[in-house]
Parts: structure tokens; sequence; C-alpha cells
């Protein structure tokens, strides 16, 4: 990844993937900066500075293509490596990410599920068959994952953590609320927290109800 593009940029580029996708299908195949903006809530002037980070794909009179801007994204971001990708913990989240999320152009192939509980041990999950955390090791040294997802508990997730980047894996999809980062910086983490999402929706209404009450009280 370009070190001079901010991850504030990186983090719009799969909202413009999703809707350059919903063009596509609607039969859209050529928009402006200033209707792209009006679609997504951005302003054009953020949009133009984004892309260009990349080298633009804009021409000026015509527009952006719409298929040739969501390749163009789709390579930034990745979505055409097929990462090999493992799951540690088929509990409730662990199976609802498994069974829902799509990683198939998205960048991911998921090859392997783990788990320490018997019950669930031996399960088929996504066409998968759960496997026991002690072939864990095993597996990875044959099949040489990429990605791991953790939905572990979270003192349970630094140990898998450390045994996972020996093991050669270079990127995590996070849950649990141990910072990977903090012992191996060289790694890609993306953490999911669930409940820090809920607070800051949280936040957001609280805001709304605040700029309601004090346009009741001017009028």
């Amino acid at each position: 990844m370009n070190k001079q593009v901010s991850i504030s940029v990186i983090r719009r580029l799969p909202r413009y993937y999703r809707f350059l996708g919903e063009l596509l299908k609607n039969g859209i195949h050529r928009i402006s900066s200033r209707e792209l903006s009006s679609r997504m809530g951005l302003t054009a002037s953020q949009i133009r500075q984004d892309l260009n980070c990349f080298g633009g794909f804009g021409q000026q009179g015509y527009g952006y293509n719409v298929e040739a801007l969501y390749g163009e994204i789709a390579h930034i971001l990745g979505l055409d490596q097929n990462y090999k990708t493992i799951l540690i913990g088929v509990g409730n989240l662990g199976r609802a990410v498994a069974n829902h999320m799509t990683f198939d152009g998205r960048g991911y192939s998921l090859i392997g599920l783990f788990d320490s509980n018997e019950k669930i041990v031996g399960e088929v999950v996504r066409n998968i068959t759960v496997m026991d955390m002690n072939q864990m090791e095993d597996f990875c040294i044959k099949n040489k994952p990429d990605v791991a997802i953790l939905c572990t508990p979270r003192e349970a997730t630094q140990r898998i953590a450390d045994k996972l980047v020996e093991l050669g894996v270079r990127g995590f999809w996070n849950y649990s609320h141990y910072d990977i980062n903090m012992k191996h910086p060289h790694v890609a983490v993306e953490n999911v927290h669930l409940g820090d999402s809920l607070m800051t929706l949280c936040y957001k209404v609280k805001d709304i109800d605040y700029k309601d009450t004090a346009d009741n009280a001017e009028n």
C-alpha cells in the first residue's frame, strides 16, 4: 500500500466500490464526480482528491468510466488476490461470519475453521468441517493461510495470534478486544469492535435529539 495514502481514504474505497457496483447493475456506465457525490453524500472535491491518490482515472468533460473505475478500485483494494483464510472460534459469532460473509469477490478464500469445543468440532459449516485447535498448526504448515479471522475470547487471542504469526499469517480480522499490533506491529490487523460501534450510534442518536431540542427551542 502507498504509505502516502491516509487510512481515511482507504476506508472510503470499499464504499466507492459498492456504489459503483450498484451503478453497473443499474446499467450506468459513465458518471461525473458531481453525480457520484450526490449519490454518496460526499463532495465532488473529496471524491476527486481520494481518487487522485491513485492516479485519478477521470477525464475532463467525460467523468468516470464506471466499469473501469470499479475494476481499478478492486485492484487497489486487492480484491483479486484470493488470500487463503482461516477462521478461529466457531461459536455464535464465528458461525454467523462464516455463513453470511461473502469472501469470494472480496479478496479471500475461506479454507479452514477451528474451535476448541468438542461439541462443535466435526460440524460442517459452509461446506467446511470444523477442526480441533490441535490440528491448526499442521494445517497451517501444509496450507499456508495468509489471513485469520479471530472470533475468540480476549484471554485466548494473544496465544492464538502469537502462534499464527509464527506460522506465517500476516493479516487478522480481529473480533476480540486484544490489540494484536501491540506485540506484532508488522502484521495487518482490522479490529472489529461491535460494542464501540454501538456506542458511536448512541452518540449520533443523542446528537440528533440535541439538535431537535435546540430547533424546537428556537421555534
